[in-house]
Protein backbone atom coordinates (compact mmCIF):
# COMPACT_ATOMS: atom_id res chain seq x y z
CA UNK A 1 0.00 0.00 0.00
CA UNK A 2 2.05 3.05 -1.19
CA UNK A 3 1.89 6.61 1.02
CA UNK A 4 0.51 9.74 -0.45
CA UNK A 5 4.12 11.03 0.91
CA UNK A 6 6.03 8.75 -1.18
CA UNK A 7 7.17 5.19 -0.44
CA UNK A 8 4.86 2.69 1.04
CA UNK A 9 2.82 2.17 4.11
CA UNK A 10 2.50 -1.29 3.95
CA UNK A 11 3.99 -4.05 1.74
CA UNK A 12 3.13 -7.79 1.91
CA UNK A 13 4.73 -10.12 0.02
CA UNK A 14 5.88 -13.92 -0.18
CA UNK A 15 9.17 -15.89 -0.34
CA UNK A 16 9.43 -19.88 -0.49
CA UNK A 17 12.30 -22.08 -1.06
CA UNK A 18 15.24 -24.24 0.65
CA UNK A 19 15.83 -22.22 3.96
CA UNK A 20 13.12 -19.77 3.16
CA UNK A 21 11.92 -20.33 7.34
CA UNK A 22 15.64 -20.90 8.90
CA UNK A 23 16.64 -17.44 7.70
CA UNK A 24 13.52 -15.35 8.39
CA UNK A 25 11.91 -16.66 11.11
CA UNK A 26 13.75 -14.30 13.31
CA UNK A 27 12.80 -11.50 11.39
CA UNK A 28 9.34 -10.50 13.11
CA UNK A 29 9.56 -7.43 15.85
CA UNK A 30 10.40 -3.99 15.56
CA UNK A 31 13.29 -2.94 13.06
CA UNK A 32 15.19 0.51 14.34
CA UNK A 33 16.78 2.97 11.39
CA UNK A 34 19.65 5.30 12.47
CA UNK A 35 20.50 7.40 9.47
CA UNK A 36 21.52 10.80 7.97
CA UNK A 37 18.96 11.45 4.98
CA UNK A 38 20.02 13.20 2.28
CA UNK A 39 17.65 16.39 3.02
CA UNK A 40 19.74 16.89 6.76
CA UNK A 41 22.34 19.81 6.53
CA UNK A 42 23.60 19.81 9.70
CA UNK A 43 24.50 15.95 9.70
CA UNK A 44 22.00 14.91 12.42
CA UNK A 45 20.64 11.63 13.06
CA UNK A 46 17.39 10.96 12.14
CA UNK A 47 15.41 7.11 13.54
CA UNK A 48 12.70 5.82 12.00
CA UNK A 49 11.18 2.30 13.13
CA UNK A 50 9.48 -0.50 10.63
CA UNK A 51 7.39 -3.23 12.00
CA UNK A 52 8.13 -6.80 10.61
CA UNK A 53 5.64 -9.63 10.94
CA UNK A 54 6.90 -13.49 9.56
CA UNK A 55 3.62 -15.64 8.82
CA UNK A 56 4.31 -19.06 8.20
CA UNK A 57 1.54 -20.12 5.41
CA UNK A 58 -0.38 -22.95 6.63
CA UNK A 59 -1.31 -26.00 4.58
CA UNK A 60 -5.02 -26.25 3.85
CA UNK A 61 -5.05 -28.89 6.59
CA UNK A 62 -3.37 -27.27 9.11
CA UNK A 63 -6.11 -25.02 9.38
CA UNK A 64 -9.65 -25.29 8.88
CA UNK A 65 -11.63 -21.88 8.00
CA UNK A 66 -15.75 -22.18 8.54
CA UNK A 67 -17.16 -20.26 5.64
CA UNK A 68 -19.87 -19.00 7.89
CA UNK A 69 -16.96 -17.41 9.60
CA UNK A 70 -15.97 -15.21 7.15
CA UNK A 71 -17.88 -11.75 5.86
CA UNK A 72 -16.71 -10.99 2.51
CA UNK A 73 -16.97 -7.45 1.09
CA UNK A 74 -16.43 -6.31 -2.87
CA UNK A 75 -15.39 -2.93 -3.67
CA UNK A 76 -13.69 -0.86 -6.66
CA UNK A 77 -9.74 -0.87 -5.86
CA UNK A 78 -8.57 2.69 -5.59
CA UNK A 79 -5.30 3.96 -5.60
CA UNK A 80 -3.21 7.09 -3.73
CA UNK A 81 -5.11 10.09 -3.13
CA UNK A 82 -8.11 7.46 -3.94
CA UNK A 83 -8.13 7.80 -7.31
CA UNK A 84 -9.50 4.70 -9.33
CA UNK A 85 -7.48 1.81 -10.35
CA UNK A 86 -10.10 -0.13 -12.67
CA UNK A 87 -14.01 0.50 -13.20
CA UNK A 88 -14.96 -2.92 -11.33
CA UNK A 89 -15.43 -3.83 -8.35
CA UNK A 90 -12.74 -6.20 -7.85
CA UNK A 91 -10.92 -5.52 -4.94
CA UNK A 92 -12.25 -7.74 -1.96
CA UNK A 93 -12.47 -6.96 1.75
CA UNK A 94 -12.66 -10.27 4.25
CA UNK A 95 -13.26 -10.02 7.55
CA UNK A 96 -12.75 -13.18 10.14
CA UNK A 97 -15.32 -12.85 12.43
CA UNK A 98 -14.59 -14.94 15.58
CA UNK A 99 -11.34 -13.17 15.37
CA UNK A 100 -11.99 -9.52 14.11
CA UNK A 101 -8.99 -9.88 11.57
CA UNK A 102 -9.58 -8.36 8.51
CA UNK A 103 -7.37 -8.22 5.03
CA UNK A 104 -7.93 -6.43 2.15
CA UNK A 105 -6.41 -7.31 -1.20
CA UNK A 106 -6.60 -4.93 -4.54
CA UNK A 107 -3.60 -5.49 -6.16
CA UNK A 108 -5.41 -7.91 -8.94
CA UNK A 109 -7.58 -6.59 -11.44
CA UNK A 110 -9.50 -9.96 -11.22
CA UNK A 111 -11.84 -10.12 -8.18
CA UNK A 112 -11.57 -14.20 -7.76
CA UNK A 113 -7.19 -13.33 -7.61
CA UNK A 114 -7.53 -10.73 -5.04
CA UNK A 115 -10.01 -13.18 -3.31
CA UNK A 116 -7.08 -16.04 -3.64
CA UNK A 117 -4.39 -13.42 -2.06
CA UNK A 118 -6.75 -12.59 0.96
CA UNK A 119 -7.28 -15.95 2.11
CA UNK A 120 -4.03 -16.93 1.96
CA UNK A 121 -2.47 -13.71 3.72
CA UNK A 122 -6.01 -14.36 6.48
CA UNK A 123 -4.81 -17.98 6.75
CA UNK A 124 -1.24 -17.15 7.66
CA UNK A 125 -2.24 -14.45 10.53
CA UNK A 126 -4.67 -16.96 12.15
CA UNK A 127 -1.82 -19.18 11.99
CA UNK A 128 -0.03 -17.05 13.27
CA UNK A 129 -2.36 -15.41 15.83
CA UNK A 130 -2.65 -19.18 17.48
CA UNK A 131 0.80 -19.85 17.27
CA UNK A 132 1.78 -16.67 19.28
CA UNK A 133 -1.21 -17.95 21.99
CA UNK A 134 0.23 -21.17 22.09
CA UNK A 135 3.82 -19.64 22.82
CA UNK A 136 3.09 -17.19 25.35
CA UNK A 137 1.68 -19.91 27.67
CA UNK A 138 4.28 -22.24 27.04
CA UNK A 139 6.73 -19.60 27.41
CA UNK A 140 5.94 -16.76 29.69
CA UNK A 141 8.95 -17.06 31.77
CA UNK A 142 11.52 -17.05 28.85
CA UNK A 143 14.23 -14.59 28.81
CA UNK A 144 14.97 -14.65 25.09
CA UNK A 145 12.05 -13.44 23.08
CA UNK A 146 13.85 -14.82 19.92
CA UNK A 147 11.49 -15.81 16.62
CA UNK A 148 8.57 -14.36 19.73
CA UNK A 149 6.73 -12.50 17.28
CA UNK A 150 5.96 -9.71 19.40
CA UNK A 151 5.40 -6.92 16.72
CA UNK A 152 6.41 -3.94 19.50
CA UNK A 153 9.57 -5.47 20.70
CA UNK A 154 12.42 -3.83 19.32
CA UNK A 155 14.63 -6.22 18.08
CA UNK A 156 17.20 -4.60 16.24
CA UNK A 157 18.56 -1.44 15.04
CA UNK A 158 20.59 -0.19 11.77
CA UNK A 159 22.97 2.41 12.04
CA UNK A 160 23.74 3.42 9.07
CA UNK A 161 26.65 6.02 9.45
CA UNK A 162 28.78 3.67 11.50
CA UNK A 163 27.76 0.84 9.48
CA UNK A 164 26.80 -1.40 12.46
CA UNK A 165 23.56 -3.48 12.84
CA UNK A 166 23.01 -4.61 16.52
CA UNK A 167 20.11 -7.37 17.49
CA UNK A 168 19.19 -6.35 21.05
CA UNK A 169 17.79 -9.74 21.66
CA UNK A 170 21.26 -11.33 22.29
CA UNK A 171 23.31 -8.49 22.26
CA UNK A 172 25.05 -9.34 18.95
CA UNK A 173 26.75 -6.80 16.97
CA UNK A 174 28.03 -6.67 13.23
CA UNK A 175 29.29 -4.17 10.78
CA UNK A 176 28.17 -5.69 7.81
CA UNK A 177 25.30 -3.69 7.01
CA UNK A 178 25.38 -3.24 2.91
CA UNK A 179 26.15 -7.15 3.15
CA UNK A 180 22.89 -7.69 5.40
CA UNK A 181 20.69 -5.07 3.51
CA UNK A 182 21.53 -7.36 0.27
CA UNK A 183 19.95 -10.47 1.55
CA UNK A 184 22.75 -11.66 3.68
CA UNK A 185 21.50 -13.01 7.11
CA UNK A 186 23.63 -16.25 7.28
CA UNK A 187 25.54 -14.19 10.41
CA UNK A 188 22.56 -13.05 12.15
CA UNK A 189 20.50 -16.16 11.67
CA UNK A 190 23.77 -18.61 12.78
CA UNK A 191 23.81 -16.17 15.82
CA UNK A 192 20.05 -16.38 16.75
CA UNK A 193 19.79 -19.88 16.28
CA UNK A 194 22.76 -20.53 18.91
CA UNK A 195 21.22 -18.52 21.00
CA UNK A 196 17.97 -19.78 21.29
CA UNK A 197 19.17 -23.54 21.01
CA UNK A 198 21.03 -22.71 24.41
CA UNK A 199 18.88 -20.90 26.25
CA UNK A 200 16.61 -23.87 25.53
CA UNK A 201 19.41 -26.24 27.09
CA UNK A 202 19.39 -24.01 30.24
CA UNK A 203 15.24 -24.29 30.71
Amino acid sequence: HESETGGFKEIIFSISGSGAEKHLRWESGGHRVQRVPATETQGRIHTSAATVAVLFEPQEVDLDIDPKDLKIDVFRSSGPGGQSVNTTDSAIRITHLPTGLVVICQDERSQLKNKYKAMRVLRARLAEKIAQENMEKEAQDRKLKVGSGDRSEKIRTYNFPDRRITDHRIGFTTHKLPAVLDGDLDELALALHKADQEDDSND
